[in-house]
């Protein structure tokens, strides 16, 4: 029984030309973007729980109500959302390739808006720790989920590009929550916080709804279902008859040899030859987090505050300051990050993000030994130069990188393993930076520089560029392909590597 409703949660309708529409249709860049605005909304959703907590924790009014007993406790409401975002993005493995890769972005935001309506009600830290996992759960399967599906539906050579609008909509999200934040805490009332934590229930609401009945399935998706018309359909609206003719070829072509030399289990993620690009996705994403990033978005205020900033309406201000530079700064991969290599823009992200975090030192250092100075407030520059690099390159790379080296049959548990790994050490990071830095105060920072360090070293000499190519090209750029071929018994060619698999077309 439980089958067969999971089987239904699926999109079985026919996909078909409009009736009476002629011709052979242009690519459709505009159709494209909108669709991966609109599924962007689940990033959105991501951002805004990345930014609203940090304000909240540091409240007086809030600590009152809730009374944590150290700030292990005060970590554990923050964190303990990763652990929900963990448990999400796992699921994705399952529900992106049983229900598809939209109806998964329906099932996150009904969850989504359980977890939300809970945590805005709660009056004591249990529950509102609850709500927090169990929203977690919405957002790691929406954070995880919006960039497999938009980079499904991606031109090539404009991936970068359209995992660059993802990020700057979740920017936008981030930017939103530190305003709502700054804004309802000059409320009197001691339950200020609830609005801003029950205001996302509506664009979760507006996501769920419109994936169920708008947005169309993943043409991947839909070649793996043996709907080769459907999908031939999707890929025409959006990029154009000509390149949906030459696409349906190399995806079909793909899928069919996948299925011929494996059959995709979990297991094999860990295995030769897929064990490379495993252990690439979840670096990629374990370094983007463990770098610090949530680190400072999480604690802003109690950044600010150890770098002699005093006053909590000016530090909030300042926290402020950083969903502007998030958002700003958001826009940049979105027109130049296609222009350079994935590995180069990563590179120049750690220069620069490993400079604020010794700039972040230095002042903290100064604040420490020269209280009152004014020269402390020179620290609000660094978060905001952590920012800056971070987002032209981590914050759209290791996404874009993560989602586009598996094959076809692999994406979604390769994605499902490499989103749980940005949130396990999101999780590493929320919990123990409170304590850390409470211990040896700027010490956590020269941590964090010697980690952006390492992270260089494994982006320079680990990673294998990918830019420009397409999806399909990624099982041989990796050795994939012809590993498989050569373990399943099949002639490879020794110049190419090309592997060709017919496979008949099924009929939707």
């Amino acid at each position: 029984m439980t089958e067969r409703k999971m089987f239904n949660i699926k999109q079985t309708k026919s996909i078909r030309r409009t009736a009476g529409e002629v011709g052979r249709r242009p690519p459709n860049l505009r159709y494209v973007y909108l669709l991966t605005a609109f599924v962007s909304l689940g990033a959105l959703l991501f951002g805004y729980d990345q930014g609203v907590m940090g304000v909240i924790v540091a409240d007086a009014r809030w600590i009152s109500l809730m009374k944590p007993a150290n700030s292990w406790v005060t970590g554990a409401v923050v964190s303990l959302y990763d652990i929900g975002c963990l448990i999400g993005a796992m699921s994705i493995g399952f529900l992106a390739d049983h229900c598809g890769r939209e109806r998964t972005l329906s099932i996150a935001c009904v969850v989504f808006v359980v977890g939300a309506i809970l945590q805005s009600a709660s009056y004591n830290i249990t529950s509102i720790t609850i709500g927090r996992v169990i929203l977690g759960y919405g957002v790691g399967t929406c954070a995880g989920g919006v960039p497999l599906y938009v980079s499904e539906i991606a031109p090539a050579k404009l991936r970068g590009r359209i995992i660059g609008i993802e990020q700057m909509i979740l920017c936008f999200g981030e930017l939103v929550a530190f305003w709502l934040n700054y804004g309802f805490n000059f409320l009197e009332t001691p339950d200020w916080w609830r609005i801003p934590l029950a205001i996302q229930v509506l664009p979760a609401i507006v996501l769920g709804i419109g994936c169920w009945v708008w947005v169309p399935p993943s043409p991947r998706w839909l070649v793996q279902q043996d709907r080769h018309q459907c999908a031939r359909e999707v890929l025409a609206r959006l990029h154009g008859d000509d390149a949906a003719d030459r696409q349906m070829a190399e995806i079909a072509e793909e899928v069919a040899f996948e299925r011929a030399v494996t059959t995709a289990a979990w297991g094999d993620m860990f295995k030769t030859p897929v064990l490379r690009v495993t252990l690439l996705a979840m670096g990629v994403q374990f370094f983007q987090q463990i770098t610090g990033t949530n680190s400072i978005l999480y604690y802003t205020p109690s950044l600010f505050e150890r770098g002699g900033i005093t006053d909590p309406k000016t530090a909030n201000l300042a926290t402020g300051g950083v969903g502007i530079v998030l958002f700003v700064f958001a826009w940049i991969p979105i027109f130049f990050f296609d222009r350079l290599g994935r590995k180069v823009w990563l590179q120049i992200g750690l220069v620069g993000m490993c400079c604020a975090m010794i700039g972040i030192t230095v002042l903290q250092w100064h604040a420490e030994n020269n209280p009152g100075d004014s020269g402390n407030y020179a620290i609000v520059a660094f978060p905001y130069l952590f920012y800056v690099f971070f987002n032209i390159s981590w914050g759209v790379g290791s996404w874009t990188y993560a989602t586009e080296i598996f094959p076809v049959m692999y994406r979604a548990k390769g994605n499902a393993l490499s989103t749980a790994s940005l949130w396990l050490s999101c999780y590493v990071v929320a919990q123990a930076s409170p304590p850390i830095a409470t211990a040896i105060g700027w010490g956590l920072y020269i941590i964090y520089s010697c980690i952006c360090v390492v992270a260089f070293v494994f982006v320079r000499y680990a990673m294998v560029e990918t830019r420009g190519k397409t999806l399909e090209e990624m099982s041989s750029l990796f050795g994939i392909e012809s590993t498989l071929a050569r373990r399943s018994g099949m002639e490879v060619d020794g110049k190419t590597g090309a592997i060709h698999v017919e496979e008949s077309v099924h009929e939707d």
